[in-house]
């Protein structure tokens, strides 16, 4: 299937697919007059892809999961990627932290702004 099928079908963008290529993600084949050219097997590819970018993983996170991204990764094992994934967890358990942390200097902080006040101004 040409580069316009396999963005339709996996639900991304043109744009999106030649960045995964770019990455050394994605790996088509080349037509005659080098037309990308990719396999049915891409789109489950495609949509591994977006997954792990949508739970915060980066391009370069992801060749960590290159053996498995041809398979449904949430249901097989992907050797490789544990540690990746508990880097990622260990980050996120952090920024949440120093949120929560912001979070509470910014409500006694309100709450001298208002003179004692409870949040909603009464």
């Amino acid at each position: 299937m040409l580069i316009g099928e396999l963005a339709r079908e996996a639900g991304t963008t043109v744009r999106a697919l030649r960045y995964y290529e770019q990455q050394g993600l994605l790996h088509p084949r080349r037509t005659a007059n080098r037309y990308r050219d990719y396999g049915e097997n891409s789109i489950l590819r495609v949509r591994n892809i977006r997954l792990l970018l949508s739970l915060g993983f980066t391009a370069e996170d992801l060749h960590a999961f290159l053996p498995c991204l041809d398979q449904d990764i949430e249901a097989n094992r992907c050797p490789g990627s544990a540690s990746v994934i508990a880097g990622k967890l260990a980050e996120l358990e952090e920024k949440i932290t120093a949120l929560a942390e912001i979070r509470d200097r910014l409500s006694v902080f309100l709450d001298r702004v208002n003179g004692g006040c409870d949040r909603d101004g009464l």
